[in-house]
């Protein structure tokens, strides 16, 4: 394989696990909003677009907006951290060969 086909499989590789991830954390913040997706995102300073984009898996967050979704979800950061772990399972790494 070529260096440039080994950089695209490698960039292709990544955006699939990029989509997981997203839908981990679309998927965990989905199960444990218990408002709105307006009060929700009013509460943390976020737009309501940006947080229905999050929940349909199509944004992928710093950690400082993950830790405001948890501070408004009334979970502490670490445990919604877990969560998107356990979402994904013990075998997910953004590393190739892991």
């Amino acid at each position: 394989m070529t260096t440039c086909n080994h950089i695209r499989t490698i960039m292709k590789n990544m955006q699939v696990l990029k989509q997981e991830f997203q839908k981990a954390i679309a998927k965990v913040v989905k199960e444990n909003r218990t408002k709105s997706i307006t009060k929700s995102a009013d509460e943390i300073g976020m737009g309501k677009s940006m947080w229905a984009d999050l929940e349909n898996g199509i944004k992928d967050p710093q950690f400082s907006t993950l830790w405001r979704i948890a501070e408004g979800l009334g979970i502490k950061p670490h445990i919604l951290v877990k969560m998107i772990e356990e979402e994904l399972g013990d075998d997910f790494s953004f590393l190739e060969n892991n």
